[in-house]
């Protein structure tokens, strides 16, 4: 069943070297929707993003999931369920196949490939070297990793960008039949055409805080 608000922020600052990075960051992120997070670079977009499984933790205020303070969580099954995908993902393992059961020890061969399908990667690319692999195939294979404990929430950071046309497609293709499945799915982007025709939900940071929120016909920053 989809999260109604998979996260609430109150107030919430983050300072780093004595520089504020988020500033007074409230509102909430629906359930069972893609939201995107846009803005010039700088922002704080993937501060933002990396807030949400608590690879980053707030100087002040709170933040809320599924109803729950986030800091009262088990970090580590904090995210199972809340997983994130990186621009640049770390590789952990030698293999296509022992990548994806980092997290799944038990995944089975069958669903391995089904999950590389999905993502619009060789299916039968199992024992391939995953340090030989491009950028854009390294981040397909973290969105099959990340799937493979059934998360609630995925976080993409730019997603998209080391794609050609086909692949993006296919993660766009990826990305809606998980919302359509009841996921929730927070993204940053700065493809606004992409934005525009995937996202439900649209949020505009900008110097570290929130300036409009929206539906993507709605955003001003998208016209």
């Amino acid at each position: 069943m989809p999260l109604s608000d998979a996260f609430a922020f109150d107030s919430v600052v983050l300072e780093r070297d004595d520089r504020r990075i988020l500033d007074g960051v409230s509102d909430h992120i629906h359930g069972g929707a893609t939201t995107a997070i846009i803005g010039a670079s700088g922002s704080g977009k993937s501060t933002f993003l990396r807030l949400l499984n608590r690879l980053e933790e707030p100087t002040s205020g709170s933040i809320a999931f599924d109803g729950q303070l986030l800091d009262s969580y088990d970090v580590h099954d904090l995210r199972r369920r809340v997983g994130l995908v990186a621009q640049r993902p770390t590789m952990l393992t030698p293999t296509v196949l022992e990548e994806l059961r980092v997290a799944a020890p038990e995944l089975s061969e069958e669903a391995a490939q089904a999950l590389l399908g999905r993502v619009a990667l060789e299916e039968h690319a199992l024992d391939r070297d995953t340090a030989s692999m491009s950028g854009g195939e390294q981040q397909r294979l973290a969105l099959a990793r990340a799937l493979t404990v059934n998360p609630d929430v995925l976080l993409l950071d730019e997603p998209t960008s080391a794609l050609d046309e086909r692949a993006a497609k296919s993660v766009d293709r990826v990305i809606s039949d998980l919302v359509d499945g009841g996921l929730t799915v927070v993204l940053v982007s700065h493809d606004l055409d992409r934005v525009a025709y995937i996202a439900h939900h649209v949020l505009v940071m900008e110097r570290g805080r929130l300036v409009e929120r929206g539906n993507p016909n709605d955003v001003r920053y998208l016209e």
